[in-house]
């Protein structure tokens, strides 16, 4: 009966990921969107530099950061399941260090999935385990030129489906990893093409690469969500009250499950992944898009919408995402909600709360002027002849 109980359990965890992971990877958690900001954007964010939640979305957005943040984010989870048990919370925080010239991330994550009741074969209760899944994860974010960010993320992972040997096997139930993101983040200032300077921005983030997790023994371990994701930002309305910017994110799995159940090592499934075709790689992308509007300078009212798009045949999940912010002084408030086009969807009606304390580095919608050298400003005061 545990064995079943652990087959239920994550069943329930892989539905919250925002890509296609049915049966084809461990510790899915590893994908929820953890933060209200991005998440009301339609689940995008790679092409952005937004605050510490880029520990998630793309670390190489920490080295175009400084100051300090600390935020919490809260979400009864799969509430279209009714399990009231059932939350997850994502914790982090960013500080700019200037002898390292790039700044420090740091995030928690945890998943509760609630009290576990152990039974025998004949239905009788063995005992009560409380199940979670967590990860603690440590971050740099640097520039490498002006225009471009690169960072890089470890991670430990700790995942508590069981307690006990599962049905005369080896493992227990438990399991723990550790898995590394590399990452980059393109933000150009000064080109040819003068409307992408200062506004455009394009990621690339490889998250979650590491060998197979192990509950049972190692013929059965699972790979981990090795995730490739690719972002755009655009920034495409400016003014001293007033930003526009538009987020395009496209996102995918690699992993590569063989006949038999069997999957490959994460330095093959990179590359494997991307066969069986045109038509099958397309649908293994999930598309996502967004729109995010800011009042004020320092930014003080937000207001986002986005769209969640995944293959029919490779999850069909299909969501709307809407979200609201409210920023004043060092304290700042998100909120995202999802409306899912299916009905009775496990996602509908989820929410996210955030609640984030910044300290320098504070957002506004315009740039300050660049501050003119001594020898210029001379240069000006002297009278012409």
């Amino acid at each position: 009966m545990l064995k079943l109980k652990m087959i239920t359990i994550t069943a329930l965890i892989v539905l919250s990921g925002p890509i296609f992971a049915q049966g084809e990877s461990a510790v899915p958690f590893l994908l929820i969107g953890p933060n209200s900001r991005n998440s009301g954007m339609g689940e995008t964010g790679t092409g952005l530099i937004n605050d510490a939640a880029a520990m998630f979305w793309n670390p190489a957005g920490l080295a175009f950061q400084k100051g300090m943040q600390v935020s919490i984010t809260h979400s009864p989870w799969l509430p279209g399941l009714g399990l009231s048990d059932l939350f997850y919370d994502y914790l982090s925080g960013k500080y700019y260090v200037k002898k390292l010239k790039g700044t420090l991330g740091v995030s928690i994550t945890y998943l509760n999935i609630g009290e576990i009741i152990k039974t025998d074969e004949f239905g009788n209760e063995q005992g009560r385990y409380q199940a979670f899944d967590g990860a603690l994860a440590v971050g740099y974010g640097t520039k490498v030129t002006k225009d471009i960010g690169v960072g890089i993320v470890t991670r430990f992972i700790y995942s508590r489906l069981a307690v006990d040997p599962v049905a005369g096997e080896q493992g227990t139930g438990t399991a723990y990893d550790l898995s590394f993101d590399i990452s980059g983040l393109w933000r150009p200032s000064k080109t040819k093409l003068k409307f992408i300077d200062n506004k455009l921005g394009i990621g690339l983030n490889l998250s979650n690469i590491g060998p197979k997790v192990t509950y049972v023994d190692n013929a059965q371990a699972d790979p981990l969500p090795t995730n490739l994701r690719l972002g755009f930002g655009y920034d495409i309305y400016q003014s001293e009250f007033n930003n526009l910017t538009l987020t395009l994110d496209f996102a995918k799995l690699l992993v590569k499950r063989r006949e038999g159940g069997e999957s490959d090592p994460v330095y093959k499934g990179i590359f494997t992944s991307f066969g069986g075709g045109f038509d099958n790689v397309m649908k293994s992308i999930q598309t996502s898009v967004g729109a995010e509007y800011w009042y004020g300078n320092p930014k003080l009212i937000g207001l986002r919408g986005g769209f969640f798009y995944e293959d029919p045949d490779r999850g069909k999940r299909k969501f709307i995402t809407l979200g609201a912010s409210i920023r004043y002084s060092m304290y700042g408030f998100d909120f995202s909600y999802i409306q899912t086009i299916e009905e009775n969807h496990p996602l509908a009606n989820t929410l996210r709360f955030t609640l984030s304390i910044s300290l320098g580095g504070e957002e506004t919608t315009t740039k300050k002027p660049e501050e003119k050298k001594p020898e210029e400003k001379k240069s000006e005061e002297q009278p012409q002849k």
